[in-house]
Order: structure tokens, then sequence, then C-alpha cells
């Protein structure tokens, strides 16, 4: 059933649905999400996206507290702390130039770019990675550590 990359993808609206996505770039007005629960193709827009996660497994690790703290994994990248509308919020690593503008791309990859990719800090959570979406955004905080 699988054929794509398991994701939770997280909306604006607080909606979440599991899945598999095929085909997914930073330049992607909609994505494709085979629903996990009910194999229901979803075509959703990106902009109803807060966040799409890249996840090892469905179920998650609620014994694992995950480890915020910057120098745990070793990445090159921009470390940043990502605030969400909502106000919840996230710290990561992105590949990257920086500044850089809403409804962007960090990495300047153009004007198309819905967002960005960001990497966990923590190694061992449940997360391989994190595509942010831009007008999901209300600050970026470059860290210096």
């Amino acid at each position: 059933m699988s054929n794509g990359e398991k994701v939770v993808v997280r909306f604006t609206d607080g909606k979440v649905i599991k899945g598999f996505v095929t085909d997914f770039s930073i330049d992607s007005e909609t994505i494709n999400l085979n629903d996990e629960t009910t194999s229901v193709i979803h075509q959703v827009p990106i902009v109803d996206l807060k966040a799409i996660f890249f996840v090892k497994s469905f179920k998650g690790m609620r014994e694992h507290v995950e480890k915020k703290a910057f120098g745990i994994r070793k990445i090159a990248g921009r470390k940043v702390f990502v605030k969400f509308n909502d106000k919840e919020s996230l710290v990561g690593i992105i590949e990257g130039d920086v500044p850089w503008d809403k409804g962007f791309s960090l990495a300047k990859l153009g004007e198309k770019a819905k967002g960005f990719f960001l990497t966990p800090v923590d190694g061992n959570c449940n997360n391989d990675k994190v595509f942010v979406v831009g007008s999901a955004i209300e600050e970026v905080t470059i860290m210096v550590v």
C-alpha cells in the first residue's frame, strides 16, 4: 500500500492526515496524499498546510523525549527556530542562504518554492525531515550557537 514516503500532514486548521506522498517538490501547488487508513487519495493544496512531517513510523515514538538542543546532531547548515502562526514551534537545521521573505525559499530556489525542508536536531526522533510551509510561519530565527 505504501508506494511513497510516509508522512503526517498537519493542516493550518489543526487537522492531521497520515499517509503516503510521491513526487513532492518544494514548488508543488498540491500534494497527492494516499490516506494510510482509508487508501483514499486526497489532492491537498499546499496553502492549506502547516507542515509535512516525513516520518519513520505512523505510530510515533510517545516514549521518546525529543532533544531540542543544537550540537546533538552533526549536520551542516543553518540552525533555526521556526515559530508558526498558531504559536507552535520547531527547531532544526536548514540548508541554504538567508535572509528570506515570507512566501519564499530559503535556498533561493525561486519564487515558486512554497517553503523549505528542516532537519530535526534530534536524529533519534520520529521525523526524518519536515517541509515547513512558508505561509504558516510567523517568524524564523537564525540561531547562533
